[in-house]
């Protein structure tokens, strides 16, 4: 019987209209903002190095501060987006990392730069928690998945549109304005959100056939689970840990990979453009198959448990071969390997995202994101230290390639250990 009235609702939304998947359009969006922004710091890494004359370390220290905004922000901006919503959360993260990313163009030194990339790591923060409130807000359980692995696709898309658009401007402008432009082309968005998110119920746009599908899952318990409750619970640990093992390794791609390729294809500012833009293409069927490989095997039946985990393995495997990537001499080859496992990355991603969605009460989501956020930060902090380290002292990026490699099975492992079931969490304990 609850299987006939699940579809019963499934059809009646169907019929009367599909809203929820504008507010992943305007996540999407987004999010390819947030990685323009994010990434243009990689793409100049070159240009950057020889006008200022940074060495790796140099490189790594500004890094190292955006993460250390990141770990910050993302815990702060999590309990945020809790209590004021997804809608005012959203707003006041992008205008502080977008008025960081213009003030990258009057920087002159590593610590400016440092500086400006505090406030953009602050602002950025704040993206993913929103986001995935807004998709619990938005969507059942069944389709949570497939709905983060879209927005997060606008990762993928904003790392391919970056290597093409900001060496043009460049070239045209100087990479001073191209901060300046790309930051005040970036507030078209805010006025969509503005004008075009509200909660489902407060929404005019929203039929009672389509509510009825995004209320479908048990109404949760209304809860307070500050902070100091939320570090007592295996699963927030169990988020947190995997956060901790995958994140760095995507900033390792995000911001390393463009001085990889040129240094070790000699590549320059243009002529790398199309490698990363085949990576990200990569990276972007990922993050949207993951999703869809969980959510198609929860149709199937599987357990939340058995879908999760399934996905985030055959990922963990995708990966592997990015161990030998420093040894491979053809460049489209390399391409394809390390497209591989960004592809995988963001599959297991997409995943890992769901998890406090999958486990906790609504209203302690964001805060649980903040905490993963959080701890994949303080992981990036690391990770950039020991490229600084690794590249300057041996010149070489194989130790790099190796921690890539492996740290996929080292979160699943921890994911497993820390919640074997992915059993709702009780908040009566």
């Amino acid at each position: 019987m609850a299987t006939t009235g699940q579809d019963t609702i499934g059809k009646a939304a169907a019929r009367a209209g599909h809203y929820r998947w504008v507010v992943v359009g305007l996540l999407f969006a987004a999010t390819v903002i947030n990685y323009i922004d994010r990434q243009m710091i990689g793409v100049l890494k070159p240009t950057l190095s020889q006008d200022l004359g940074w060495s790796e370390t140099d490189f790594a220290n500004v890094i190292f501060w955006f993460q250390a905004a990141y770990a910050i922000g993302y815990l702060g901006f999590g309990r945020i987006v809790d209590i004021v919503g997804a809608r005012l959360g959203y707003t006041v993260a992008f205008i502080i990392w977008q008025l960081a990313h213009i003030a990258h163009g009057g920087a002159m030194s590593v610590t400016q730069f440092a500086m400006a990339r505090f406030g953009l790591g602050i602002g950025e923060s704040g993206n993913f928690p929103a986001g995935i409130k807004a998709v619990t807000e938005w969507f059942p359980a069944r389709e949570r998945a497939l709905a983060i692995g879209i927005f997060n696709a606008g990762a993928n898309v904003g790392a391919i549109v970056t290597p093409l658009l900001v060496p043009l401007l460049v070239v045209a402008y100087g990479w001073r304005m191209a901060f300046v432009i790309t930051g005040v082309a970036a507030f078209v968005w805010l006025i969509a959100w503005w004008t075009l998110y509200r909660r489902p119920r407060e929404h005019p746009k929203v039929s009672a056939g389509e509510l009825a599908w995004i209320e479908q899952d048990p109404v949760d318990p209304v809860v307070e689970m500050p902070w100091k409750q939320l570090v007592r619970v295996r699963e927030t640990w169990a988020y947190a840990i995997g956060k901790f093992c995958i994140d760095p390794i995507w900033w390792f791609f995000l911001f390393w990979l463009p001085g990889y390729l040129g240094e070790r294809y000699g590549l320059d500012l243009l002529s790398f453009g199309p490698p990363l833009v085949a990576v990200y293409l990569l990276s972007d069927i990922g993050s949207v198959a993951g999703g869809w490989m969980s959510s198609r095997l929860m149709k199937a039946g599987k357990s939340v448990n058995y879908a999760r985990k399934a996905a985030m393995l055959l990922s963990a495997i995708a990966v592997l071969p990015v161990f030998f990537a420093q040894s491979i001499d053809n460049l489209w080859l390399a391409v394809l390997v390390i497209g591989i496992a960004a592809a995988a990355h963001q599959a297991f991603s997409a995943n890992l995202y769901t998890l406090p969605s999958d486990v906790f009460p609504r209203a302690a989501v964001g805060s649980v994101i903040g905490i993963g956020g959080t701890a994949g930060a303080i992981g990036g902090m690391l990770m950039a230290k020991y490229a600084g380290f690794v590249l300057d002292s041996l010149g070489t990026y194989t130790p790099l390639f190796a921690v890539a490699g492996s740290a996929y099975f080292v979160a699943l492992v921890a994911v497993h250990l820390l919640s074997p079931r992915l059993a709702p969490v009780d908040v009566r304990r």
